[in-house]
């Protein structure tokens, strides 16, 4: 039963995704789309447990589906193979002869059976499911570490920015950096995400009710948004917008929208993980009351905003620059290779043009030449000769 309702936590999320992030969210979506409109399909589909989908028993069930679900399912997987072609030609073409990673490139196919690219067949959906099930799980992972490292670019090019200025411009700048972040740290108290306090706040702002009569279910029922019984990533990243409006204002200089994003991030994972939903992405009702009796709801500690926090140490901040190093000299040896080839391909252009000149000339010599030969003609145009 348990694992019927973890596939259950798994299916819901596929329904309800926005925008995921994967190389292919267009095609998941339009596959899982398709899938629904299949009445036996979304039946098995609902029923079936974690043990099925991982066994491949499920994906059997792709034989049963109509004719014109087969037939949809066979056109989305070739305009999917065609579109991964297209990024792996576009790859060759820009690496050139600087070495070609060809397992990476075959990793793009990690979601679909390439062997046979005309066809939808139950590999394919099992594959599908696989692959997002185990990608999803680590898309979080990523998006931390594309934050950090857009904090260090950051660094990078506010220090490299105070080498260009004199000592008393640098001065200047340093102290409005300083000024800009104690700004910013100045703002109300965070209440600790899934806490009581932060849950009594949205209850009491957001959906306009009397703060004494809180009550954990009906909160849960107001903000299932889809009424599918799971608080999905979407729904519960809601539940932090009055939170991070504390400290992050788009028309304020000193704050930045990316890190906002990064801190709604942060509460969202801290509350799954209360939940203990942080691998099914999803949290039931079950889930969430359970968590509203626990000691952190009732008395939580002190949130620490990323106002607080060091996302980077000197060592890694060094690491990031000599690899920018790398890659601007990388890039500049491109570019003067570019332009060497655009030098050369203007000397051949000259050389052409002047040919062309030379041959235009010639002829004009050739055609004086035969009007010169030419006797002139008497009254009645017989030769005077």
């Amino acid at each position: 039963m348990q694992g019927r309702k973890n596939f259950q936590k798994h299916y819901c999320l596929f329904l309800n995704l926005k925008d995921t992030g994967l190389y292919y969210d267009e095609y998941l979506k339009q596959v899982i789309d398709v899938l629904e409109t299949d009445n036996h399909f979304r039946e098995k589909l609902q029923k079936a447990d974690i043990e099925e989908i991982k066994s491949g028993r499920l994906s059997k069930e792709l034989d049963l589906v109509s004719h014109h679900v087969r037939t949809k399912l066979d056109e989305l997987k070739r305009q999917e193979v065609a579109r991964l072609r297209m990024l792996i030609k576009a790859k060759l073409d820009s690496l050139q002869d600087t070495g070609i990673d060809h397992h990476a490139l075959l990793k793009q196919f990690d979601h679909l059976n390439h062997l046979n690219p005309d066809k939808f067949e139950s590999t394919d959906l099992d594959m599908l499911i696989k692959a997002a099930t185990s990608d999803l799980e680590h898309y979080d992972k990523t998006r931390h570490e594309e934050f950090k490292k857009y904090e260090m670019m950051k660094e990078h090019e506010r220090r490299e920015y105070l080498k260009t200025l004199n000592e008393e411009k640098r001065k200047e700048e340093e102290s409005k950096f300083e000024e800009m972040k104690k700004k910013h740290e100045n703002h109300p108290k965070v209440n600790h995400p899934g806490s009581k306090d932060q849950l009594k706040e949205v209850w009491e702002e957001t959906d306009g009710l009397d703060p004494n009569d809180f009550d954990p279910k009906t909160f849960f029922k107001l903000h299932d948004v889809n009424n599918d019984g799971f608080l999905d990533e979407q729904e519960l990243e809601a539940l932090f917008t009055k939170e991070l409006e504390k400290v992050y204002d788009p028309k304020n200089e000193e704050d930045d929208m990316v890190e906002m994003e990064e801190e709604r991030l942060r509460m969202r994972e801290h509350v799954m993980n209360e939940v203990d939903a942080n691998k099914d992405r999803l949290v039931t009702l079950e889930e969430f009351l359970k968590a509203t009796e626990k000691k952190e709801f009732l008395e939580p500690d002190s949130w620490e905003t990323l106002d607080q926090q060091q996302f980077f140490t000197e060592e890694e901040l060094k690491e990031y620059e000599n690899l920018i190093s790398l890659q601007e000299n990388e890039l500049k040896k491109k570019a003067d290779e570019l332009q060497k080839q655009k030098e050369e391909l203007q000397r051949q252009h000259d050389q052409l043009e002047a040919q062309k000149l030379e041959y235009h000339q010639v002829v004009q010599q050739m055609e004086q030449k035969k009007l010169q030969e030419i006797p002139p003609s008497g009254p009645g145009g017989e030769s005077k000769f």
